[in-house]
């Protein structure tokens, strides 16, 4: 039986009350990649290209750029139905989203999953025992940090600066501690283009890095598992780093196209000296645990299976030190180096945003997002 344009259109209406997550692999909402842990399987755009399908006919506009990527998705999506005629589209569309509805309402009631985080719920802020802990909670996405988590972490960081506890801890929910940027902020490209999209995202790192710089309480990072990209260049900025056994430490910036942040391309050289740093830096070593404590990167390395216990009992023991004594030990050891942190966390983003808009940067990551998952 022929789909009417009425059944079609309450299934259009229908879509917008769909409670599903925007990263639903059948839903678009709309982006074409999450994280740098993802890849994007094409039944994503199914609704899309099937509704300008059914609407429009075969695809009728310009292949987008290269580094367009949700236009690009997009448009490849719709170009892949070829001549479906546009009856056939509205029947595939409505079967779609009644298969859609069908698998929410059964889903109904079960706890809630993983990958649903957004907004505050990707940072969650606690205080106890006289220490304010941030945690990274997108665990299904390897706790990759998305352009709101940065405003997140630092709307956290200034309340814990001003907050009645002793010390401020970074760390991650799951498995990793964090895997770095989610790949998405690469695709939300502004009206200026990618001009403007790099100036904006050289502003918020600068921000982001200044808050750890100027921090006035002790910083400590609790590193659970893996760490990517940001969240191992900014341990430079902590004052006591404690990981996992099973963490390691990775920096693959120039497979990417860009270059070092977070003042990694001075602390660095400086604490495990500039053959090691440009083994990580240049070259993308990635370091394990007791590679990173031997360079000076991180404090001390503990067992997995007592990390939490061990590290906890410990933080308990030093929150309870005189308050006004300990941040003011930190201030003596810090304040000597905050101007030329910030003088380097300000030519390290005036150079990543020159890289953002380079040729091999787009190429890069262009190819990575392409890149089929290993099975």
């Amino acid at each position: 039986m022929a789909t009417s344009q009425k059944d079609f259109e309450t299934a259009v209406n229908q879509v917008k009350l769909l409670q599903t997550d925007p990263e639903n692999e059948v839903k678009l909402k709309l982006c074409c990649c999450c994280c740098c842990c993802c890849r994007v399987p094409s039944s994503q755009l199914k609704l899309y290209a099937l509704y300008k399908q059914a609407t429009e006919g075969p695809c009728n506009m310009p292949k987008p750029g290269m580094f367009d990527l949700i236009n690009k998705a997009k448009w490849d999506a719709w170009s892949a139905l070829g001549s479906l005629p546009k009856e056939r589209a509205r029947q595939n569309y409505v079967d779609l989203v009644s298969n859609l509805s069908t698998s929410e309402s059964s889903s109904q009631g079960k706890p809630g999953t993983d990958g649903k985080q957004s907004g505050h719920d990707a940072v969650v802020v606690t205080s106890e025992d006289g220490i304010t802990k941030i945690m990274l909670n997108r665990p299904a996405k390897k706790n990759s940090v998305t352009t709101q988590m940065y405003h997140e972490i630092m709307l956290a960081l200034e309340a814990a600066g001003k907050d009645d506890s002793a010390m401020t801890v970074l760390t991650g929910n799951g498995d990793y501690y964090c895997s770095g940027n989610d790949l998405n902020n690469f695709t939300d490209i502004p009206p200026g283009g990618i001009e403007e999209k790099a100036k904006n995202s050289a502003i918020l790192l600068r921000k982001f890095v200044d808050c750890f710089i100027d921090f006035p309480k002790p910083l400590i990072a609790v590193v659970n598992g893996p760490a990517v990209g940001i969240s191992v260049t900014i341990l430079g900025l902590f004052d006591i780093v404690y990981a996992t056994d099973r963490a390691t430490f990775h920096t693959p910036f120039t497979h990417l196209g860009i270059s070092p942040e977070g003042c990694s391309s001075y602390i660095f050289p400086k604490i495990m000296g500039p053959a090691k740093a440009a083994e990580m830096l240049i070259f993308g070593k990635k370091l394990t645990a007791r590679e990173a404590c031997a360079q000076g990167l991180v404090t001390e390395v503990f067992p997995d299976s007592t990390f939490q216990k061990e590290v906890w009992t410990r933080l308990k023991a030093y929150s309870k030190l005189p308050q006004n004594a300990v941040r003011i030990s930190k201030q003596l050891i810090r304040n000597t180096e905050k101007e030329k942190l910030h003088a380097v966390n300000a030519e390290e983003c005036l150079v990543l945003q020159s890289r953002w808009q380079s040729d091999e940067c787009v190429n890069a990551v262009s190819n990575f997002l392409s890149r089929k998952p290993k099975l």
